[in-house]
């Protein structure tokens, strides 16, 4: 829509174009003169856009500004990013450095941001990207890539972004810097002397009251103006038109309305009138409602004409109204023909149900007050929904039904229970499956199966939140029973399975049956990625990334990265189920000593987990937080995330797999807190099959440790050690460190040092350090490094994790092993745990894999170990870096030592 512009300085010369339109020469010097940035923020109708497009017209800028403009709540942040690179990609000055893009599952918006970087850094002239309707970019993950190309632009690229309202950009550096120019609503306001200038313009002239009351009555809104301006044009009296319009701004606009319907062609008035009831429109759709054709000929012309329609796509095949227009056109239907809403309504819901677009048909079919109709439309796809993560559209669509429908109708009922389960209210959810079920009594039994199997998964559903395993894997294996899916209602019948399959896993898993988890979840995941499920695929990779390290923290982290990854591909980055994912990455990397990365991860699903809604997700998360606490020293937080662990644990009908380790761990938090004698009231409360547990055991060897009863440790770890009692890799390390230390405390110093060895040979391979930092022995480990140890490596690396927490004030250890006495300049703490590995025969990517860093990181941190140390090669480096002490000196064999 064009609409007229004007100064932002008071005493600005107006000049009308041939167009009808005012230029605003003050606010296009204001724009050309602007810093790196510039942001035009105003309600719609303001100017905005037609600002934009004057200021490039008369700069002569179109081969040198690339113009996006972002469609209404855009999501995708693929989709936005690949839209900007070919907008870019389209202008004369940049076609030929800028790469074209596909879209394809591995391609983000980072990835994209950073090749745009490096194709617009050798442009020599300015380049201008502007984004319209910023505010339609629903994607945080876009808006913060966005951040991040506007903080590391070259200085030739210019960034204009016009908004509704004010962008959640970080521009407020930028604003110091005096590099940011703001033009608010208050700037595109048109003054008295613009809006005459605007009427003249269009051949109108008024008397000095009449445009006074106009411009009151607009309160110089630029679309009201306009409006006025097009009603007015060959108005036989514009002074009395003007004086007429008097009362409310709305008065003013619905008559403005009516006045400018009256002069457009009858086909024209009439497709505005009845498509006005859509939020968008084709033009089949146009012809579907007013029962003729050509629909999209007039909407094209109509958009040509500045008529207050805009196209949505690059074809202007897909239409929508000016948002005030809309609602105009709609107050006119209602009072011109208010007996076919209902028809219209239903004929869009109808219509949109056949191609495919569940939400709108089911919002027509409401807005027809056809509730048969409507709930039928959500009964069929709400299980697609959900399973694609929109439960929040679910959830408006069934505020829109009135309660004594829901209440009546069991497949209603049934989907509002569905919805209390999202939200986490599992009371209020089993209250509408009981409702559902006495709502489905009377019907005949042909008709119930339906409703019955989809009452059947809610219940499951149901039965895993508050954790009653044997109910889940029932309902589960009667999901699966090949007659329940063959009449499966929700959807496909393999999307009942996939769902059914991933459930008895998480059961499996909470039940500690692994073995069967790992195979039901593994059929799940392959299921539901087969069928293009991936909100119900995210669902499995996050549990199955909790079974995944049981085995292996490395194989658990990568598990947990691959549904973040998915989650993130799909916006579902702060869903809950993501949180699983993020609990059990932060979880892994905390066992491998990475505290800052792991509390990142773990703060991550700490804001998105309800643990009300999963309990036994957030029993999951608070154990991890609480490891964490262990790892720093701060065993009285961690004390506090176990007692909520707990608390969450006596929620679940069933024992949960993470209870006795959450005990074991609670009890070595009061020892280390020194709360003793709590500790031995807390063992003699358990039963004698949980005190021999391997976990416990190891707790029992601590709290005998601290006692300084040295038999009772090793009496109390001997069924871990001698393999009687199978753990976790992480208890098996621990239960050796202790013995090592306790062994120490005993003088002998040889069993020790064996007890250490075996405790880093498990620690090894998959880097588990955390017993190490939980259990510091910083003496222990230097004694054992000048020794004959396979794990020189792994222990310099471990005391320099020691010396990072002793540095920040938690956690006591000496100092790193050795000091430098001669470097060019000290090692930056990443290049210090590079070194560490040099002496390995691990490759440089082997090393990037080791420390989860990129080759490239790798090699820069290397090239900087060398210029500090004066090496050339990576053999020289090292036996530098041991002469000054940096690294273990040349380990002898293993077999000389003891």
């Amino acid at each position: 829509m064009e609409l007229a512009d004007r100064s932002w300085t008071a005493d600005t010369s107006v000049a009308p174009v041939n167009s009808g339109v005012v230029s605003r020469r003050a606010l296009l010097g204001r724009i050309g003169a602007a810093g790196r940035v510039i942001v035009v923020s105003a309600p719609a109708g303001s100017g905005k856009t037609f600002l934009l497009r004057s200021w490039i017209g008369e700069s002569g800028l179109a081969g040198r500004a690339a113009w996006i403009s972002v469609p209404r709540e855009e999501r995708d942040s693929q989709r936005f990013w690949i839209s900007v690179a070919d907008a870019v990609r389209d202008t004369a000055a940049a076609s030929s450095v800028v790469r074209s893009l596909t879209a394809a599952p591995d391609l983000d918006g980072w990835a994209i941001v950073e090749r745009l970087l490096e194709d617009l850094g050798p442009l020599r002239d300015r380049f201008w990207l502007v984004i319209d309707d910023l505010n339609e970019l629903h994607s945080a993950e876009a808006l913060r890539q966005l951040e991040l190309l506007v903080m590391r632009a070259p200085a030739n690229l210019r960034f204009v972004l016009a908004t509704r309202h004010e962008p959640r950009l970080g521009l407020h550096q930028l604003r110091l810097e005096g590099e940011l120019t703001e033009i608010r609503g208050a700037d595109l306001d048109f003054t008295r002397e613009e809006a005459r200038a605007l009427f003249e313009a269009t051949g109108v002239t008024l008397s000095g009251s009449a445009l006074a009351q106009l411009h009151d009555r607009t309160e110089g809104w630029a679309a009201g103006l306009r409006l006025a301006a097009l009603s007015l044009a060959g108005h036989p009296d514009p002074d009395r038109f003007a004086a007429e319009f008097c009362g409310s701004e709305r008065t003013v606009a619905e008559y403005l309305l009516a006045e400018v319907l009256e002069r457009q062609p009858e086909p024209a008035r009439e497709l505005l009138l009845r498509t006005s009831v859509l939020e968008r429109v084709s033009g089949e759709l146009a012809d579907l409602l007013t029962g003729g054709s050509g629909g999209e000929r007039v909407l094209q012309e109509l958009e040509q004409a500045n008529a207050f329609v805009a196209s949505l796509d690059a074809r202007r095949s897909w239409f929508r109204y000016h948002h005030l227009f809309a609602d105009l056109l709609q107050l006119e239907l209602r009072s011109s023909a208010p007996e076919e809403l209902p028809g219209l309504h239903r004929a869009a819901a109808a219509w949109y149900a056949g191609h495919g677009h569940p939400v709108e048909a089911v919002r027509h079919a409401q807005a027809a007050r056809d509730w048969g109709l409507a709930g039928r439309l959500l009964s069929d796809q709400w299980f697609g929904l959900v399973l694609d993560g929109r439960g929040a559209t679910v959830r408006n669509l069934l505020a829109g039904f009135p309660d004594d429908v829901i209440v009546a109708e069991a497949e209603l009922a049934a989907l509002m229970a569905g919805d209390e389960l999202v939200r986490g209210t599992l009371e209020d959810a089993e209250r509408y499956l009981t409702l559902a079920a006495c709502a489905l009594e009377p019907v005949p039994a042909g008709g119930r199966r339906r409703t019955q199997v989809l009452l059947d998964g809610l219940w499951m559903w149901l039965a895993r939140q508050r954790g009653d395993l044997p109910a889940v894997i029932k309902d589960a294996q009667q999901l699966l029973a090949p007659d329940a899916a063959d009449s499966a209602p929700l959807g496909p019948g393999e999307d009942l399975r996939a769902l059914a399959l991933i459930n008895l896993g998480i059961a499996e898993l909470w039940g500690a049956d692994f073995r069967e988890a790992d195979r039901h979840l593994g059929q799940g995941v392959a299921l539901a990625h087969r069928i293009g499920r991936p909100y119900l695929e995210l669902t499995g990779l996050a549990h199955g990334s909790e079974l995944a390290a049981l085995r292996s923290f490395t194989r658990g982290a990568q598990r947990s990265r691959q549904a973040i990854d998915l989650a993130r591909q799909h916006g579902w980055s702060d869903e809950p189920i993501a949180a699983v994912a993020y609990t059990v990455l932060g979880g892994a990397m905390v066992a491998q000593g990475r505290l800052p990365e792991g509390e990142r991860c773990l703060g991550h699903a700490a804001r998105t987990l309800r643990p009300e809604a999963e309990p036994a997700a957030g029993m999951y998360l608070h154990y991890a937080r609480g490891g964490l606490a262990m790892a720093r020293g701060r065993h009285a937080d961690a004390i506090a995330a176990f007692r909520a662990a707990r608390r969450l644990a006596e929620t679940l009908v069933s024992p949960h797999a993470l209870v006795k380790p959450m005990r074991a761990r609670m009890l070595q938090a009061l020892v280390l807190h020194g709360e003793t004698r709590r500790a031995e009231r807390a063992l003699a409360e358990m039963d004698s099959s949980e005190r021999a547990g391997g976990e416990m055991r190891n707790a029992i060897a601590l709290l005998r440790l601290t006692q300084h009863d040295l038999p009772g440790v090793s009496a109390a770890l001997a069924p871990v050690l001698d393999g009687s009692v199978r753990v976790h890799p992480a208890w098996e390390v621990e239960a050796d460190l202790i013995e090592a230390i306790a062994r120490e405390e005993l003088g002998d110093q040889p069993a020790s040092g064996r007890a250490l060895e075996r405790a880093l040979d498990v620690a090894e391979p998959d880097r588990v350090l955390v017993p190490f930092l939980i259990h510091p022995a910083p003496g222990l480990l230097e004694r054992h490094h000048r020794q004959a140890t396979a794990h020189a490596v792994l222990i310099s690396h471990i005391l320099g994790l020691l010396s990072d927490t002793n540095s920040h004030g938690t956690a006591g250890s000496s100092g790193p092993l050795g000091a430098p006495r001669s470097l060019r300049e000290p090692l930056s703490q990443a290049e210090a745990r590079v070194l560490r590995y040099l002496p390995s025969n691990l490759s440089v990517p082997e090393i990037a894999d080791q420390l989860y860093l990129s080759v490239n990181t790798v090699r820069t941190h290397t090239r900087h170990i060398y210029d500090k140390l004066g090496a050339h090669r990576r053999h020289e480096a090292v036996e530098l870096a041991r002469d000054l002490g940096l690294i273990a000196p040349s380990v002898r064999r293993p077999g000389s030592a003891w």
